[in-house]
């Protein structure tokens, strides 16, 4: 990105799983001017509070088909910037490798499950300005492409995995939902959990 996107914007809500915006296909990118700017500063300030590597524009209740990432690569190196209209290829045969890992969401936030995906992913799509842009993903943030373009095409991690594995996600999330206020990360994670009887327990 030749203008810096990463700074100057606003924190949103995040959108939760269950909100239609998560489950339905975006609508493509077709103006690269102010409004996706703007969009774009919103995510990556929404991203950081969360303190996550990826956003999607789903995840601020937003139908556009653009994510942005701030993610270590297989070397470990922070990785930053905004795809638009993505696309993901990824390794068959000899050249594919599965990668085993827990993975979380910021828009069902405290429950972490093994999703099996390829360790490589070659992301296309464009850059802010409507640049195309060609990017390789290693380690996390080939995870961090797929699990962003997932969002996009209206799928969430949790529809990956078994039924047995969702039912303990969604507990492990129920367990911890009273740490993420309904419009956080624009209000911070409660740190201790609320005294049986007092009004945080009914909200």
């Amino acid at each position: 990105m030749s203008q810096d996107f990463t700074t100057g914007g606003k924190v949103r809500p995040i959108t939760r799983w269950g909100t239609p915006v998560m489950h339905a296909p975006t609508t493509a990118v077709t103006e690269f001017g102010e409004e996706l700017h703007e969009l774009v500063r919103d995510m990556f300030a929404t991203m950081r509070a969360a303190e996550g590597v990826g956003l999607a524009a789903t995840q601020v209740g937003i139908g556009m088909s653009v994510f942005v990432y701030e993610c270590p690569d297989g070397d470990d190196r922070i990785q930053r910037g905004v795809v638009c209209n993505p696309s993901v290829e990824l390794p068959t045969g000899k050249d594919r490798t599965l990668d085993p890992a827990e993975e979380g969401c910021l828009s069902w936030p405290g429950g972490y499950s093994s999703v099996p995906r390829p360790d490589k992913a070659i992301c296309r799509g464009q850059d802010a300005f409507g640049n195309d842009v060609e990017l390789v993903g290693t380690g996390l943030l080939a995870r961090c492409f797929q699990h962003e373009t997932d969002h996009l095409n209206g799928t969430v991690f949790g529809d990956r995995i078994s039924g047995r594995a969702r039912r303990k996600l969604d507990e492990q999330v129920a367990d911890l939902a009273w740490r993420y206020p309904a419009d956080w990360p624009v209000s911070p994670k409660a740190t201790s959990a609320p005294r049986p009887g007092t009004a945080a327990e009914d909200e």
